[in-house]
């Protein structure tokens, strides 16, 4: 079984940044797209962003021009680097595969956005 590992979140104010991780417990990211998921206080779990195997992403069109999700496959790691961020952003974030998340949910990492 894969283990994903996601870190990287915090507080930051309206229009900071933050990079986040995924640590996959072994190389998946030729087999598997991969995808950012979020999921807010109250809300069902949403996919914020994609990345194929062949390297094409997609996000959905609420963090368009402000998130970029990328991977390093020699580390089997998978990032979503995300600027100007705003109030509605605030959610725990994971990582899984895509379209059908594969393996067990991380415990993820709570990113809040506040001043």
């Amino acid at each position: 079984q894969v283990q994903l590992v996601e870190s990287g979140g915090g507080l930051v104010q309206p229009g900071g940044s933050l990079r986040l991780s995924c640590a996959a417990s072994r190389s998946i990211f030729s087999i598997y797209h991969m995808g950012w998921y979020r999921q807010a206080p109250g809300k069902q779990r949403e996919l914020v962003a994609r990345i194929a195997v062949g390297g094409a992403t997609n996000y959905v069109d609420s963090v368009k021009g402000r998130f970029t999700i990328s991977r390093d496959n020699a580390k089997n790691t998978l990032y979503l680097q995300m600027n100007s961020l705003k109030p509605e952003d605030t959610a725990v974030y994971y990582c899984n595969t895509h379209p059908t998340p594969t393996y067990h949910w991380g415990q993820g990492t709570q990113v809040t956005v506040s001043s």
